[in-house]
């Protein structure tokens, strides 16, 4: 009679599950990135600062996420530099930067430049919107709303860098 139950429940489960009664399980940013092939850099970078676990697990948060392309935009040697575990704090707070703790959506983005809060306790990041134009210090989202379990990543085409003039 058990086994019956139990099965009585688990079909239960899965009717709901494919009529959607039940959410789908979604990857949270870290594991969205990872799977979107062009955040290398980022992870790594991520995973050096000891930054990766957190990033998986706190919610809701809004990463503005430079692509592989943008790191490389960088002066030569920087991300090697940033690598080198003498440098785990700067990569921190220059990764911390580039999270906010709130899911914020391209739409929710005011059209007057404003500074908001970020990870990173010592720096506030400006963020504004022209139409549907998001722009985050002087970088700008190039795809944005990836939503994510735990929250939202915003594609930028530059590294933010915290108390670099704007």
């Amino acid at each position: 009679m058990k086994l019956v139950s139990r099965l009585g429940v688990a079909a239960l489960a899965l009717m709901f599950a494919i009529a959607g009664g039940l959410p789908a399980r979604a990857d949270n940013v870290v594991e969205v990135a990872a799977d979107a092939g062009t955040f290398n850099t980022l992870i790594a970078a991520a995973k050096a600062a000891g930054l990766a676990d957190a990033l998986a697990t706190t919610s809701p948060i809004t990463v503005f996420a430079p692509t592989d392309a943008a790191f490389r935009k960088l002066p030569k040697g920087t991300v090697e530099k940033l690598l080198e575990p003498e440098n785990r704090d700067k990569l921190r707070a220059i990764l911390s930067y580039h999270v906010l703790p709130a899911q914020v959506l391209a739409k929710d983005v005011p059209h007057k430049p404003t500074r908001v809060a970020t990870l990173n306790a010592d720096a506030k990041v400006r963020v504004s919107r022209a139409g549907k134009r998001v722009h985050v210090d002087n970088a700008r989202v190039i795809k944005a709303d990836i939503r994510a379990d735990n929250g939202v990543i915003h594609v930028i085409d530059q590294v933010l860098i915290p108390g670099k003039r704007h």
